[in-house]
């Protein structure tokens, strides 16, 4: 009887659709693991901090009160807003802190778990995940905080301060996507993780956080251009109860990333093990 002849060799083609397909079945099977991990972070987070949760607002509301003093005492002339000086800058600030936590997200779970990468087979995806219900918490307390603001203020309740979570869903999507794309050469040069927080604090002042666009100049070219803006200022729009004047470009910025976004969680599936295995080594 003559023996089956079974001839093994490596797959040179990078199927992309394979990948992503992978990916995503990873992402979804990795739910209660990604649930645990961001459980153990969060409470070790707050553990040994007296003010505990307040930190997670803290950052964007110093950093509002910053320009509000500035503002009111003159020190910064600012164009009129439209709406009370202090809803705008700590509405800004705090949509900003969220976009930059969902860049950074990424790369600080991914990070995080190099102890247990290099001695644990499990799906990297779950860090992500992790890193989003992360996000999502910390989220879900700044909106609580921006809604006693405005009613604070005056500004009152509106309708279409109930789209506001869709708003900060897009911003996440936003930060993950580049956080994705970061994420690699961070994990191999500390120095990423540094140029990305230099290069934000710059780019704040590029987009419309604190405060308005200019009528003319390189400024409003820049601010009006930057993709970053319509996300700032669709989601303050939702929550003063405007009719958001950049729902357009919004949208175009979301279906940009969409795609974008599938692109990352492939080039993060295989990279990582390649990161792993060199870390490991």
């Amino acid at each position: 009887m003559a023996l089956e002849t079974r001839v093994y060799q490596k797959e040179r083609t990078i199927k992309f659709g394979g990948l992503l397909k992978a990916s995503l079945r990873d992402m979804y099977h990795s739910r209660f693991l990604a649930r645990q991990l961001a459980e153990r972070d969060i409470k070790a987070q707050y553990r040994q901090s007296y003010l505990g949760i307040v930190w997670a607002f803290v950052m964007p509301l110093a950093t509002a009160m910053v320009w509000i003093v500035l503002n009111n005492s003159g020190t910064v002339k600012l164009s009129d807003t439209g709406i009370p000086y202090p809803v705008y800058a700590f509405s800004g600030t705090l949509i900003w802190s969220i976009i930059v936590a969902s860049i950074n997200s990424p790369m600080q779970s991914t990070n995080a778990a190099k102890g247990i990468l290099t001695k644990i087979n499990f799906p990297k995806e779950a860090l992500l995940v992790s890193g989003i219900y992360k996000l999502l918490f910390d989220s879900f307390i700044k909106i609580i905080l921006l809604v006693l603001f405005v009613f604070i203020y005056g500004v009152g309740f509106h309708w279409s301060l109930l789209l506001f979570p869709v708003a900060i869903i897009g911003a996440v999507l936003f930060g993950t996507t580049l956080g994705l794309f970061v994420t690699p050469l961070g994990l191999l040069y500390k120095d990423i993780g540094k140029i990305i927080t230099f290069g934000l604090q710059f780019l704040m002042y590029a987009t419309p956080v604190v405060y308005a666009i200019p009528k003319t100049g390189i400024m409003h070219h820049l601010m009006t251009w930057n993709p970053i803006t319509p996300l700032v200022l669709t989601a303050r729009d939702l929550v003063v109860g405007f009719h958001p004047a950049h729902i357009n470009y919004f949208i175009g910025v979301m279906l940009v990333c969409i795609p974008l976004l599938f692109l990352g969680l492939i080039i993060y599936r295989i990279s990582i093990p390649i990161i792993v295995e060199r870390l490991s080594a």
